[in-house]
């Protein structure tokens, strides 16, 4: 399946989850640094893109373009891979939590590369040894997680392919963005249908992977057997939870 076969898919409540973080649209904008023209690859709905630059968006899905705003930056349907665009016409390229969906993400970063002078990409590293006990949704719940990453680019590939320098992102405890990882100390929010539906894992998983996790969460809050398992998360700010930013 596509990305924007996916995001047709599952895509209906973005507009409602998947809101701009201000703490990480602060490090995504400030990477973008004096760029007047940004292009926003994948760029969904719209979180994220600076309303003080001239963004242009491409975004593959359909459903994902209707839902952008009024007044939103126009965007263009086309898949990272092949950007219809000339030689260096922007400042800078962006792509936020979208390059995990992307066929060829190498292949899409080149393309960024290729059409501006410099990039900024908000992603995720899973590839470093210990990343399965990072976090306890995916070590306790959703083993399927890891068979997602399978044959994907490590992240010291990609940021090798368009030499991009790596920065980590902590992730507010708050955060208003609805990424699989925002929840990490809100368990209760991944009993809720409509908050899943705007993380593409628990599509890619399988709805008994799915029905499975709900379930052993539910049980272990009742329990408390998750509050003992995680007790020191309840007392962080942030976690580090391998969202990174690439930057070249």
């Amino acid at each position: 399946m596509s990305s924007g076969q996916l995001y047709d898919t599952i895509g209906a409540t973005y507009t409602e989850t998947r809101r701009t973080e201000p703490r990480i649209a602060a490090r995504i904008w400030a990477a973008l640094g004096d760029a007047r023209t940004v292009l926003n690859v994948g760029a969904g709905t719209g979180s994220y893109e600076p309303t003080d630059r001239d963004v242009t968006a491409v975004e593959p899905s359909a459903l994902m373009r209707a839902q952008r705003p009024a007044g939103a930056a126009p965007c263009v349907a086309a898949a990272a891979e092949s950007l219809p665009f000339e030689d260096q016409s922007f400042d800078a390229a962006m792509a936020v939590s979208t390059l995990h969906h992307w066929p060829d993400p190498i292949a899409g970063l080149r393309e960024m590369r290729r059409v501006a002078r410099r990039v900024v990409v908000f992603t995720y590293d899973a590839t470093d040894a210990g990343w399965e006990r990072r976090f306890w949704l995916t070590r306790d719940y959703l083993p399927e997680f890891a068979d997602l990453l399978a044959g994907r680019p490590s992240l010291t590939e990609l940021a090798g392919a368009i030499g991009a320098r790596v920065e980590p992102v902590h992730i507010p405890w708050d955060c208003a963005d609805g990424l699989f990882e925002a929840y990490w100390r809100r368990p209760e929010a991944y009993l809720d249908d409509p908050v899943r539906r705007g993380m593409s894992v628990w599509a890619r998983v399988g709805a008994e992977a799915e029905q499975r996790a709900v379930r052993s969460l539910h049980a272990d809050l009742v329990s408390g057997r998750w509050v003992e398992r995680n007790r020191d998360l309840l007392a962080r700010d942030t976690a580090e939870l391998g969202l990174r930013l690439l930057i070249t």
